[in-house]
């Protein structure tokens, strides 16, 4: 059963909108369903000890694991940070979901994966506030694409919540709006939402209390110049933390994370209620000079780091024989006594060369099932703590099925 046909489901819903929680006897949870997805990649796995203990599980129960993480909700399904994505990563099980922080032009926080993707994401460019974007709509040439730019710091925060989350998909051959933003169905095709509701960080998090998850935000890379009107990167970081202590939210139940080192170093050092969960999200693996050593390891963990968060292609590679091993990285990061979580499961095609979070196992890559066999290496070899996905429910099988702590 999925929370959607749940009987506890109406009040759940109602809870929510009212910013409150269950309210019906009974109804103090629903159970987590994570769809007929994980059954469909274990089938096509070849036979293995992995296939067999994941087979023995289809029938449950499952239960919420941390373990899950919610990319940008479910965006394989879902418009990416919306109320209707959050819901759908929680019902899968995903025990942490990810509000990217970025703001408005009025400084209110959001959740929006970039301060300046609102042309892709939403509405926008077919309503009246497309004027007001950075850059407006211009239609393919036969030697350019079709461009837009649309931020967040363009509107007030009122004229972002009249917008619809839509797919993030455009078509850059477009002559048209409307051609630019015709986008085939999602992958979980029927779970397709034509108006995604845009969430206010507040808004998102009082939605995940209401759902009884965990939080994990990160602030993103403004778009525009700093200081924005009076606010600095500084004050910006803070702004972000300060919500979930206005919030009354515990902070052993957020883990704020950043690609900006500072940041992350500003919340261990201004805000240490938080620092134990603070993550690093390490992006220097996409860098063609960088080579780890244990030293650099050792030095993060020494300025109070405890978790790193690097994108797959940092932790696994394959043996001269084509199996799956642990990458220098990974060493050290493990000697080091740092905690490792990673992204991003279930983003793209697995199989496509030019998927880059595979794109040093593509030779391993020759069907998608195979993403459960990188999934169980980076949980056995790597020891991760988590993983982001895209589409929750398969990451919250396979922490259930092998009874990883919730």
């Amino acid at each position: 059963m999925s929370l959607l046909t749940h009987p506890c489901f109406f009040y759940f819903f109602v809870g929510s909108l009212l910013g409150g929680a269950f309210t019906a006897s009974g109804c103090s949870s629903v159970p987590i369903d994570p769809g007929t997805r994980p059954a469909s990649l274990i089938a096509q796995l070849d036979p293995s000890a992995l296939k067999d203990r994941l087979s023995s599980c289809q029938d449950g129960p499952f239960y919420r694991t941390r373990f899950s993480i919610a990319h940008r909700g479910a965006p394989l399904g879902y418009p990416e940070h919306t109320r209707e994505g959050y819901i759908a990563a929680a019902s899968m099980g995903a025990g942490r979901l990810e509000c990217d922080v970025t703001f408005t032009k009025d400084l209110a926080l959001v959740c929006r994966h970039s301060q300046c993707d609102l042309h892709r994401t939403t509405n926008i460019l077919k309503t009246p506030l497309a004027e007001q974007c950075s850059q407006p709509f211009t239609p393919a040439t036969t030697t350019q694409s079709a461009t837009a730019q649309c931020c967040a710091s363009d509107i007030t925060v009122n004229q972002f919540k009249s917008l619809c989350g839509r797919q993030d998909r455009v078509n850059p051959n477009a002559d048209s709006v409307d051609n630019y933003l015709r986008a085939p169905p999602p992958r979980m095709g029927n779970a397709a939402q034509s108006c995604g509701r845009l969430l206010t960080l507040d808004e998102s998090i009082s939605l995940f209390e209401t759902l009884g998850v965990e939080h994990i935000p990160e602030l993103k890379k403004p778009q525009v110049p700093m200081p924005y009107q009076g606010m600095d990167q500084q004050s910006y970081a803070n702004r972000m933390i300060s919500a979930y202590t206005q919030a009354g939210v515990d902070p052993k139940r957020v883990w704020p994370q950043s690609f900006n080192l500072n940041d992350v170093k500003y919340w261990i050092r201004e805000h240490p209620q938080f620092a134990n969960q603070t993550i690093y999200l390490d992006p220097r693996g996409r860098q063609a000079s960088f080579k780890p050593s244990f030293a650099q390891m050792q030095s993060l963990k020494a300025a109070g780091i405890d978790i790193i968060a690097p994108p797959i292609p940092m932790l696994l590679e394959l043996t001269p024989q084509g199996d799956l091993a642990p990458t220098d990285y990974a060493v050290f990061a493990q000697q080091a006594g740092l905690d490792i979580v990673t992204w991003t499961f279930e983003s793209g095609q697995a199989t496509d060369p030019k998927n880059w979070l595979y794109g040093n196992l593509t030779n391993f890559m020759d069907h998608e099932s195979k993403m459960l066999l990188v999934l169980d290496a980076l949980s056995t070899q790597v020891g991760i703590k988590g993983i982001f996905s895209d589409w929750a429910g398969t990451v919250t099988y396979y922490a259930n099925c092998l009874n990883l702590p919730r």
